[in-house]
C-alpha cells in the first residue's frame, strides 16, 4: 500500500515538473522577450559586418588665379623753362600719373663765347694796348676795370662759336694774341618725375605740349 502511494506521488511529481519545464519558462514558445516598441538587445559578435566604405573624394579646390598686375614706368619730365610750366604739366598729369613729383637741380648752361685779349699787368698797360688795338682799325672793344677779368681787353661775345672764331683770327692777324673762351653760367632746371601706367606712357606728350620738353628713365619712388 505504501509503495503504490509513493509510486503515485512520484508520477503526480514528474507531471508537474514536466508541465512547468513547458509552460512555465518564459520563452518557451519563441515570443519576443522585450516589449513593444523596445530595440532588441545584440552582442558586438551578433551584429552583421558593415559594408566597405566608399572613398570619397577631397573637391578640388579651385585654382584663383590672381589677374597680372599692370606695369608701370617711371620717367623724369624735362627741363621745364619755369615754375610755372611745371605747375601746369603735373596738372595735367594728375589724371593720368599714378604718382608725381616736383624737383629742382642746378646746371651749368653756356652762356656764349668770349673773344679777348688776356689781361695786362697794370691799368696804363691795359689801356695803351687797347690804343693800339683801335690803331688798327679793330672796333668794339673796351677795358675790363673790375672782378677776376680785370685789365683785360674784351673784344666781343658771341652766340655761335663759328663767329667767335673768325672774330679772334681776325684780331691775331692784326698782331695782337687773342683768345676765345666759352662762357658758362648755373641756372635752375625744373623737372617732373611721374609714375605711370605702361599703357599711358605715350599719351604724356599730347596732354603737356611744351617745348623743349623730353623724358628719360629715372628711379621709381
Amino acid at each position: 500500500m505504501f509503495l503504490r502511494l509513493l509510486f503515485v506521488l512520484l508520477s503526480a511529481l514528474n507531471i508537474a515538473v514536466g508541465a512547468w519545464l513547458l509552460l512555465g519558462q518564459p520563452y518557451a514558445h519563441g515570443g519576443n522577450p522585450t516589449d513593444s516598441g523596445v530595440s532588441e538587445l545584440k552582442l558586438l559578435s551578433e551584429l552583421p559586418e558593415p559594408p566597405a566604405s566608399t572613398p570619397i573624394s577631397a573637391p578640388v579646390a579651385a585654382i584663383n588665379t590672381a589677374p597680372a598686375s599692370t606695369s608701370h614706368t617711371c620717367l623724369a619730365l624735362g627741363p621745364f623753362a619755369t615754375p610755372q610750366d611745371l605747375r601746369n604739366a603735373r596738372q595735367r598729369l594728375a589724371a593720368q600719373a599714378d604718382r608725381t613729383r616736383s624737383r629742382q637741380e642746378q646746371t651749368t648752361q653756356s652762356n656764349g663765347w668770349w673773344v679777348y685779349l688776356p689781361a695786362s699787368g697794370s691799368r696804363a698797360q691795359a689801356l695803351a694796348l687797347a690804343r693800339q688795338v683801335g690803331e688798327k682799325n679793330i672796333g668794339d672793344y673796351f677795358v675790363v676795370s673790375s672782378g677776376d677779368r680785370s685789365n683785360t681787353i674784351s673784344l666781343g661775345v658771341f652766340k655761335d662759336p663759328s663767329n667767335a672764331r673768325k672774330r679772334r683770327d681776325q684780331v691775331v692777324a692784326a698782331g695782337f694774341p687773342a683768345l676765345m673762351s666759352e662762357r658758362a653760367e648755373t641756372v635752375p632746371e625744373y623737372w617732373l618725375d611721374v609714375v605711370m601706367p605702361d599703357s599711358a606712357e605715350a599719351d604724356w606728350r599730347n596732354r603737356i605740349r611744351a617745348s623743349g620738353v623730353g623724358s628719360h628713365s629715372t628711379g621709381c619712388f
